[in-house]
């Protein structure tokens, strides 16, 4: 075979740590570990495996294919510690270096490859789509368990709740119930499923005070008002109270045993209902802090004022629960209020683990209790994983005893955290799995696609389509997972902390508090929120969907972000837009779990190739407004040309529309050529997949 462009030998060098290069891709103490490198086939230069800089591992030529072979060298893993490694390839005239930055004649090691012994990262989480919901907001299934305006006061007003669902968040909305519960979900399990997805991640559903459920009032229950009420006694508040010891009707239903046991039951059978869907279920842990009205403090008394409780840290100096915060000196009982609140919130307790080994003791068995049966969830969010405890040494500690405890209970468990910044520390092998991925996804391209950041808060115009700056930011940051965690990564483009994507196209800064509720939909481009679902789809890691984002839900940052779900006016053009794009990320395997290969990132431009042993996909997003032909070097993939099938385009978005319409594209010499119209994208498949 021959080939008639000129082709640089350095080009053609590729190896990541998915399961072509890497086998086993997770390998374990005591186990052999096969490492490729591919190289041109005509090629042969001499290839070092460098883990020790002062004795290189000669590699051998191994499998091939038609144009390229793949030089291997075995390693045994004899210990737990951590290995990093990078090639070394001289050719005749020339010696480059090969890491997560490409081939470099510079070699920087803090971009090296990276085996962990004994690591093992869910193998159901790589590529898996995810769908998030917010319960109070996706769907009402059953109104007697609602929220009852005056039940309770909190923030120092009493709660409300709001007669139509349509009706949008205000600045105050914490206070504020719309109704959705779990009943609901069950009732939308049909149409999730329908959708193509396979996970979802539930924001806190245990008992709270809150729609946002970020202050656990009892994390063993699920919060009643999400489930089926059974014993319903007691009184709203008075209309000028805000003594909480009043509130009887919200004592007995979040505090009364049959209450909370029928909660647990509801929710044990609608995970066995998910799972006999394919469905799995993560839960969000809050185990930095709990909230003020938490049966461990009980700073709102209103478990003294059921009578069957142990005293709170609040209410009583003998109260076991007294270690599990930290008390002020000139704090003093009974009802103590000088108690540690995080970031200085007193409805947000900061728990105090240095102190408390019982405390340790108890979240390590609330991490157990949910991933064992009868509930056999299949992992945990961590909220603010970072900031647990008082220092990194214990944070670290603490997170390696939280996973040897949940995986005792559940091996298949995923451990994923809320993080902002770099997560290598945590991602070690003894902590956590992957992240939510803010640096290495949400935020790049947020930036590139509207020229936002996630909150609506700056426009750049300067990141806007500089799609240099986004290849490079985003193999920077992407550096720092393990190939398994990033292919877990939670890909998102919104959540319940950030604006809505849809949001973002309109290329302006703002909050409900600035620009009121209307504006949040004013300007918005569906053209370029559609490229945002492409790129989610096809780029390594986990799809996450915010739940409304796929029928256009749009919202400022929170709380105008935790707008109802419009059942009944739902936008099902471009629900079937994400349908279809989700057929295509779960049906063709190097969408999942392949090789991530950047083409280009120029002037609005940026393509890239997913490829494995069966099949490999391109994708081309032009987010500029002139038109531009793409030349895409598919030849990087191992595609020349001697295929009679070539590339079939299956997706193309552009301008107010999409064209799922099959277009063929020839191999020329290595190259496709695909006319991009501005502001547009679209996926590309060949070898063997299979979806219709």
């Amino acid at each position: 075979m021959s080939c008639n462009c000129k082709i640089r030998s350095i080009e053609s060098i590729f190896s990541d740590e998915t399961g072509l290069f890497r086998i086993p891709q997770q390998p374990k103490q005591g186990e052999k570990v096969c490492i490729r490198v591919r190289i041109l086939k005509e090629d042969h230069p001499k290839v070092m495996l460098v883990i020790d800089e002062e004795k290189p591992l000669r590699m051998k030529r191994g499998k091939a294919d038609a144009w390229f072979v793949y030089y291997e060298a075995e390693l045994f893993l004899k210990e737990k510690t951590p290995i990093s490694y990078h090639f070394q390839i001289a050719y005749d005239d020339q010696t480059v270096f090969y890491n997560k930055l490409g081939a470099i004649s510079h070699l920087n090691t803090d971009y090296d490859f990276r085996i962990i012994p004994d690591y093992y990262v869910p193998e159901w989480m790589q590529g898996a789509v995810i769908y998030q919901i917010f319960v109070d907001r996706f769907c009402n299934g059953n109104p007697q368990n609602d929220v009852v305006t005056g039940e309770y006061s909190y923030l120092q007003k009493q709660v409300t709740k709001v007669n139509h669902w349509d009706d949008l968040p205000d600045e105050l909305d914490v206070r504020n119930f719309y109704g959705g519960d779990l009943i609901g979900v069950e009732q939308k399990l049909s149409y999730l499923k329908d959708l193509g997805i396979e996970v979802v991640y539930f924001n806190p559903i245990f008992v709270s005070p809150s729609n946002h459920k970020y202050d656990s009032q009892d994390f063993d229950y699920v919060d009643p008002h999400l489930t089926n009420i059974v014993v319903d006694d007691g009184q709203t508040l008075p209309p000028d109270s805000l003594d909480n010891q009043e509130a009887t009707k919200y004592i007995c239903r979040t505090t009364n045993q049959k209450n909370l046991e029928a909660s647990n039951a509801y929710f044990a059978s609608l995970v066995s209902k998910m799972h006999n869907l394919g469905i799995k279920v993560i839960l969000d842990g809050v185990f930095n802090h709990c909230g003020s009205f938490n049966r461990w403090l009980d700073a709102e008394m209103i478990y003294e004022k059921s009578g069957s409780h142990t005293p709170g840290a609040f209410v009583s100096k003998q109260s076991p629960y007294v270690s599990y915060f930290s008390f002020f000196q000139e704090g003093s009982w009974p009802y103590n209020k000088a108690y540690d609140g995080w970031w200085g919130m007193e409805t947000l307790p900061k728990l105090n683990y240095e102190e408390s080994e019982p405390l340790i003791r108890e979240v390590l068995r609330i991490g157990q209790k949910w991933v064992s049966p009868p509930f056999c969830v299949d992992g945990w969010r961590l909220d603010v994983a970072a900031d647990l405890g008082h220092s990194a040494k214990f944070n670290h500690a603490f997170w390696k005893k939280f996973r040897g405890a949940v995986r005792d209970a559940n091996p298949q468990a995923i451990i994923l955290a809320e993080h902002y910044g770099d997560p290598a520390p945590w991602l070690s092998g003894g902590e956590w799995d992957t992240i939510m991925n803010y640096d290495a996804f949400m935020e790049p391209i947020s930036w590139f696609l509207t020229g936002m950041d996630k909150h609506s808060d700056q426009y750049d115009p300067g990141r806007k389509g500089n799609g240099d700056w986004f290849v490079k930011t985003m193999v920077h940051h992407m550096s720092k997972f393990t190939g398994p965690s990033l292919l877990c990564a939670m890909n998102e483009l919104s959540n319940h902390d950030h604006s809505r994507f849809m949001t973002r196209t309109n290329n302006t800064v703002g909050r409900l508090s600035t620009r009121g509720s209307e504006a949040a939909m004013r300007g918005i481009k569906p053209e370029i929120y559609r490229m945002a679902v492409v790129m989610q789809m096809t780029w390594p890691g986990a799809p996450t969907i915010y739940y409304g984002d796929e029928t256009g839900v749009v919202g400022w940052t929170d709380p105008d972000n935790r707008r109802t779900f419009p059942w009944g006016h739902e936008n099902w053009e471009l629900i079937e837009f994400h349908r279809y794009a989700i057929l295509i990320h779960t049906h063709v395997s190097c969408l999942c779990k392949g090789s991530l290969m950047i083409f280009e990132g120029s002037d609005g431009i940026v393509s890239y190739g997913r490829f494995d042993e069966n099949n490999c996909a391109v994708v081309i997003v032009n987010a500029a407004y002139a038109e531009k032909t793409v030349f895409v070097p598919v030849w990087k993939m191992g595609l020349w040309g001697d295929r009679e099938d070539g590339f079939r385009r299956v997706m193309m978005t552009k301008n107010q529309s999409y064209d799922i319409g099959k277009q063929d594209y020839d191999i020329v010499d290595g190259y496709i050529a695909v006319y991009m119209p501005g502001f547009s994208s679209c996926i590309l498949l060949a070898g063997d997949y299979k979806y219709q």
